[in-house]
């Protein structure tokens, strides 16, 4: 049979339980997981043994559970709705499945199959809203791990969404069939009521489905300020993820890798706004007119950011023109390029007894006539982060050098930092300008300095003293040619 037209061996369907008994027959680990997984819901557990385990115990003290203490008997199932046989013993197993059925009762018996009137799914749960998962014959793993995909791809507030929903259907079905009744609903899960919920502001949610409701206008325009991370698609946030699920357009920057872009909706529009040295598609006051135009024709944004948005990404920029549009924006924070780069190094960013701050700049904060007041938190020991400093290395060394940081602190170097493309480069503050002369790193470089990062891990990185050692010698072998 093709894929097309495959039946499934077990229909899946939901089962009323509310204030009905589920049985439970065992007392070890097989009944505590069936019982845990039961407490989901709105049923009255009732767990037979007498030999029930510490841990199922404290269970049924803290739920409440019934517990028949005593030896199992078929007068135990009575009155049940749903039965389930999880003893841990065949034999056992066998006569309470055989003594279910002859009552008219469901039964599960837990790893035997041949036993079962119906199989428990893995279960995604947002209360009202459930997701069950069954996977046949390919085994509790395989849905265990669909479970937690779909998981992490529903937002917890989804559950809140829903009861919101529930409460407006009513006026909903007084709105005119068709287009408007469907604008509302849409609206309503991806709109303002969907962004107050999850934000936890359960009255300003229900304030603006009344609004939506009264207006029946189109939803205004929303901008969501978007870390992307530093590259690796599986560092992006469970809250960026699903943004991108719900952008209608997509505006993003150089830095930001293909594969997480297309992590969006599949008819998202995409924009690319990239800026990188001395190439910019867009200026920043270009991007901020696109943002404002986008979010008064109604649609929802991801303004997609490399690292986070909060850090040299211009976010403050981009807020502020939204602001003075009146258009509704909010920030998803996302892994900055240090983060990034310490844990490809396993470097402690802070240590106890060596640094106890930290410190995030641009190289080309060190190109001024001054030194910047951080400086002196490098000379006492902080950590620094240098974003965007491979073309100014030379220049960063000499300044933090002529300031007072020893030559022989520690620098650790990472192109691409999260990527499987990642290159790593150790040394001190001395080679650091060797940096420059390497047009061979052509993605972005983050290079941190301090005494905590000889804590490092150097296993899988490169000296820079081959690189200074190698370029002096090309000078000088340039200067025989000339």
């Amino acid at each position: 049979m093709s894929e097309a037209n495959a039946k499934l061996n077990a229909f899946p369907v939901f089962m009323r339980v509310e204030g009905e008994a589920v049985a439970i027959v065992g007392g070890g680990e097989e009944a505590l997981a069936k019982a845990r997984l039961l407490d989901q819901s709105s049923a009255v557990l009732r767990i037979i043994t007498d030999a029930a385990e510490a841990e199922l115990l404290n269970f049924i003290a803290a739920t409440g559970a019934v517990h028949i203490d005593a030896a199992y008997d078929a007068a135990h199932l009575e009155g049940a709705t749903l039965v389930f046989a999880a003893s841990g013993e065949e034999a056992l197993d066998r006569r309470v499945a055989a003594d279910a059925r002859r009552l008219g009762i469901p039964v599960n018996a837990v790893d035997r199959p041949e036993l079962c009137d119906f199989f428990t799914p893995a279960l995604v749960n947002r209360a009202p809203v459930a997701i069950a998962i069954g996977t046949e014959g390919a085994g509790p793993v395989l849905a265990q791990i669909l479970r937690s995909r779909i998981d992490r791809m529903l937002s917890p507030s989804l559950g809140a969404l829903a009861t919101l929903a529930a409460s407006f259907r009513g006026a909903a079905e007084r709105l005119p069939k068709g287009n408007g009744r469907r604008r509302f609903w849409s609206d309503f899960f991806a709109g303002a009521p969907a962004r107050a919920v999850e934000a936890g502001e359960l009255s300003q949610a229900h304030d603006a489905a009344l609004d939506l409701l009264v207006s029946n206008a189109p939803a205004a325009g929303h901008i969501a300020l978007v870390g992307a991370g530093p590259g690796a698609e599986d560092l992006l946030t469970l809250r960026a993820h699903r943004f991108l699920m719900e952008a209608d357009v997509i505006v993003y920057d150089a830095l930001v890798p293909e594969a997480i872009v297309a992590m969006g909706r599949r008819d998202a529009e995409r924009l690319p706004v990239g800026k990188r040295k001395g190439c910019h598609s867009k200026s920043q006051t270009e991007i901020n007119a696109l943002l404002v135009e986008l979010g008064h024709a109604g649609k929802r944004v991801v303004r997609l950011k490399s690292g986070d948005p909060l850090v040299f990404g211009r976010a403050g920029e981009e807020m502020a023109a939204l602001r003075d549009a009146g258009i509704a924006y909010e920030v998803v924070p996302g892994v900055t390029a240090a983060f990034a780069a310490a844990a490809d190094f396993e470097l402690p960013l802070t240590l106890r007894g060596v640094s106890s701050s930290m410190v995030f700049t641009t190289g080309h904060d060190l190109k001024g006539n001054s030194l910047p007041d951080w400086a002196k938190l490098a000379i006492s020991g902080a950590t620094v982060a240098v974003y965007m400093g491979r073309s100014v290395a030379a220049e960063v060394a000499g300044r933090l050098i002529e300031a007072g940081l020893s030559p022989d602190t520690a620098v650790a170097v990472v192109e691409n930092a999260s990527l499987g493309n990642r290159r790593r480069f150790h040394g001190t503050l001395a080679d650091l300008p060797s940096l420059e002369a390497r047009a061979d790193l052509t993605g972005p470089v983050m290079t941190i300095i301090g005494d905590a990062v000889a804590g490092a891990n150097f296993e899988r990185s490169e000296p820079l003293a081959a690189h200074r050692h190698e370029g002096a010698a090309s000078t000088a072998a340039e200067g025989v040619e000339q």
